[in-house]
């Protein structure tokens, strides 16, 4: 059965961002490698990537490698994803994460039209976005990311301030990695829709691929209003240091 091109081009982008040889299994199952400089994960972490029944785990040395492999030999692809079961498997300090992993393709594209708020375009840095940071609160700032946007950045006004803010960042692959943030006052009136539709439609345009990275149930549903498809989930977990410290280095 072919392999539907959205999950392909969603695959070979955190393939790519493995920084190592990896590839999803066709047939499904879970690959760990070893890379000291994945992206999929910060600095010295596990991350794990599941897409479509297969998922590529990397690990940042092969102490860890064995430690990770034994310990994920009993979970599904979509296990190694799953914060609780992986804590019952590994001796976790911390995770980052699960975050659902959506895509859209033109064909499969909602837009959203801006209705009585019209879409302005600012550019990224700009004072005002980092107002709405500040009204936002750190932990949907730092999820939103809106200073990493290459892109323009599509806002819509209220009262003379921005309230609602979308772009994206040119990730590997010709992928778009799509921010939205909106003011806490506002939520609930579809503003995230309605510039992150104009977002997405600006990636469109210039043959880029989607991407919509969540954590948030309401963020997962603005994605999935705008017609992306849930392919998968991504997990960072940091291994507790004093079982790392009591592991045997690596040899050979």
């Amino acid at each position: 059965m072919p392999v539907d091109p959205l999950l392909l081009g969603a695959r070979g982008l955190w393939e790519e961002l493995a920084r190592v040889p990896v590839a999803f299994a066709p047939a499904g199952g879970v690959t760990v490698v070893v890379s000291q400089d994945s992206g999929l994960c910060p600095a010295g972490w596990v991350g794990a990537v599941a897409l479509g029944g297969s998922s590529i785990v990397t690990v940042p040395d092969r102490s860890a490698a064995v430690l990770v492999r034994d310990a994920l030999a009993g979970l599904s692809p979509e296990h190694v994803v799953n914060d609780t079961l992986v804590r019952d498997a590994l001796p976790v300090a911390r995770t980052l994460g699960p975050a659902a992993l959506s895509y859209v393709a033109p064909e499969g594209f909602r837009p959203v039209e801006a209705g009585p708020l019209p879409v302005e375009h600012l550019p990224a840095g700009h004072p005002e976005l980092r107002r709405l940071e500040m009204a936002a609160g750190d932990e949907d700032a730092g999820e939103a990311a809106l200073n990493d946007i290459t892109s323009p950045v599509f806002v819509v006004r209220e009262h003379g301030g921005v309230v609602a803010a979308a772009g994206y960042l040119r990730w590997p692959r010709r992928t778009a990695h799509i921010g939205v943030l909106t003011a806490p006052a506002v939520r609930g009136r579809g503003l995230a829709r309605v510039t992150g539709s104009a977002a997405v439609a600006h990636a469109l345009a210039a043959g880029l691929l989607p991407q919509w990275r969540a954590r948030p149930l309401a963020s997962r549903r603005v994605a999935a209003a705008l017609g992306f498809a849930e392919l998968g989930s991504q997990l960072s977990i940091e291994i507790d240091r004093s079982v790392r410290a009591g592991m045997p280095g690596p040899t050979g």
